[in-house]
This record gives C-alpha cells, structure tokens and sequence, in this order.
C-alpha cells in the first residue's frame, strides 16, 4: 500500500474480531513506525506500552471511559510522553501524536483497524491509565489495535475553505 493510501484508507475502527492474533512482527512494525516520527531535537520523548492481558485491556476500558472497544480489540498500545527527555522545549504531546499517526498508518498498511483514544490532557483519564500501566511517564492516547470487524465510512475530507495561501 502507498502512503497516500493508506491515509486515505485509515478509519477509527471501534468493532475488532474477538480473538484475532496480531503477530508480534507486526507489532515491532507499528512500533518502529511510531519511532520513526519527527520529534523536536530528535529527543523522542516517548515510550510506548503493548497490552495483550485481558485484565489488563479490562482495567484499562474502566479508566479511559471512551475506550469500550478494548472489549473485543486484540492489543492496546499506550503512546506515553516523557517530558524529562525533552527540557525546557514543551513538545513532547506534538511528538508524541505524530509516533501516534505513524503507528496507525503502519497498522492500517499491515491490514489492522485502529482507534485512536486520547488521554492527555484530560483528568482524571491521564492518571487511571497510568495506574493501570503502572507507569511514570504521561500517557497521550491509547490506540486499540485488531482485525476489523467493521468497515466505517471515511469521515475526513479536504476542505478548500480551510485552506489559506499567502503568496
């Protein structure tokens, strides 16, 4: 798949196959992509958390209120900042959400469907998730991973009134 497809092909998948596998390869593949993203001083102010324990994806759907399609994905990946990495610059939530975009076009290439579910900067969302992870660093989003088990409709579209040329 090229990039302008799968931009054009990625969908917020909230319906998964209960059960699905997804190898570890492809997991390393998404990952890798998210660390290839851009980040200011090439700081890469993240780490990242894969969540394959039911208990765990269940725990996680009771502190991220807007993540109930945990339910049937097969993994979460947790894009979580860290700040200490990136002093005195502040972009470290921009650097993480591009790691985000990429691992979704990764995950959409690979055949996945995805959903992006922020987390930072609403409370009390942003510390449940890191309760549950158990983890220092700042979660940004948690992205359901799986087989679709539903195909949304595309809902993005350009929109030349948005659009400002200063020539």
């Amino acid at each position: 798949m090229q990039t302008s497809e799968a931009i054009r092909a990625r969908r917020s998948v909230r319906k998964y196959k209960a059960g699905a596998a997804v190898p570890p390869e492809h997991v390393k593949l998404m990952l890798e992509a998210a660390m290839m993203a851009p980040s200011a001083v090439n700081s890469r102010p993240w780490e990242f958390y894969v969540v394959e324990k039911r208990e765990t994806l269940d725990l996680l759907m009771q502190a991220h209120p807007a993540c109930k399609m945990l339910e049937t994905a097969s993994l979460a990946i947790a894009v979580c900042g860290r700040p200490d990495l990136q002093p005195g610059r502040g972009f470290w939530p921009q650097d993480c959400g591009a790691a985000v975009e990429n691992l979704l076009l990764q995950a959409t290439d690979l055949g996945y469907g995805t959903c992006w579910c922020g987390c930072y900067p609403a409370q009390p969302r942003t510390d449940g998730v890191q309760q549950v992870l158990g983890c220092e660093s700042i979660p940004v989003a948690l992205i359901a991973v799986g087989v679709a088990d539903e195909a949304p409709a595309a809902r993005g579209f350009y929109d030349e009134a948005r659009v400002h040329y200063i020539r």
